[in-house]
């Protein structure tokens, strides 16, 4: 069985990204880049599938310029056995990458297809469930626990009444929630092994798609600076305090 994890090169999780000056967009230019946190999950669990037997192969897929070599290499380092690079230096809709990774998907011919539930930069969480519809494939979305065996897979997800357990037949796409396993350490010398994994470039006007996006960026600005607390001594005076604001 082949797997197939979508993967996005993202500024680091613990960098606070500022807005630029003139509101056109985030000041990402010296910031620290990483893999996307969730699809590291989403890495990690298709290398655990592949350790345990039930799959074969496991690809890596990401979209960008160049530099986005690094969070690949990332993903061979953790297991992954080839990647792929869709090189391109458009900055890429949700709608957009879905299409893209159909290309690929349609190239490879994955089991399935696994993917991080949200990108920290959007936190759109549209990919996956675009991707399954583009594809025309079950889906199994924020999964925190898969089981795949006899063609099928089972996926726990959490939802807002508690958990769900979906039954999908393979192919399908699931999207990685941080729940679904604890990535591992990445020793050096499966740095310098990843290094010799094949890395394949594909220039995305060689999949001839159309990634026109209909959403426009108007501003970006950081949030309001929050007023300072006050400490009260006693409770008439929080009263009096809300009563006054009442009145505004």
């Amino acid at each position: 069985m082949k797997v197939l994890v979508g993967i996005k090169r993202v500024v680091d999780h613990n960098v606070r990204v500022r807005a630029k000056a003139d509101g056109s967009g985030a000041d990402i230019a010296s910031a620290k880049m990483s893999i996307n946190p969730f699809d590291e999950h989403a890495v990690e669990e298709a290398v655990r599938l592949k350790e345990a037997g039930v799959a074969s192969e496991v690809v890596v897929v990401t979209l960008g310029a160049a530099n986005s070599q690094d969070v690949l290499r990332h993903a061979l380092a953790l297991g992954a056995d080839r990647a792929i690079l869709v090189e391109t230096t458009e900055h890429l809709g949700s709608l957009a990458t879905a299409k893209t990774l159909r290309e690929i998907a349609k190239r490879e011919s994955p089991q399935l297809i696994l993917l991080g539930k949200q990108a920290i930069d959007d936190d759109a969480a549209e990919v996956g469930q675009m991707l399954a519809a583009l594809l025309n494939l079950g889906q199994g979305t924020f999964a925190s626990k898969l089981i795949v065996a006899d063609g099928k897979v089972s996926v726990a997800r959490e939802i807002d009444g508690g958990q769900e357990t979906l039954e999908l037949n393979l192919p399908a796409v699931i999207t990685a929630d941080l729940r679904l396993n604890d990535p591992r350490y990445i020793k050096l010398p499966n740095l310098m092994l990843a290094k010799k994994k094949p890395l394949e470039t594909i220039p995305l006007g060689d999949l001839d798609i159309n990634t026109a996006t209909k959403v426009s960026t108007i501003n970006v600005a950081e949030p309001p600076v929050r007023a300072p607390g006050k400490m009260l001594n006693t409770v008439d005076e929080l009263i009096e305090i809300l009563r006054a604001q009442a009145k505004v």
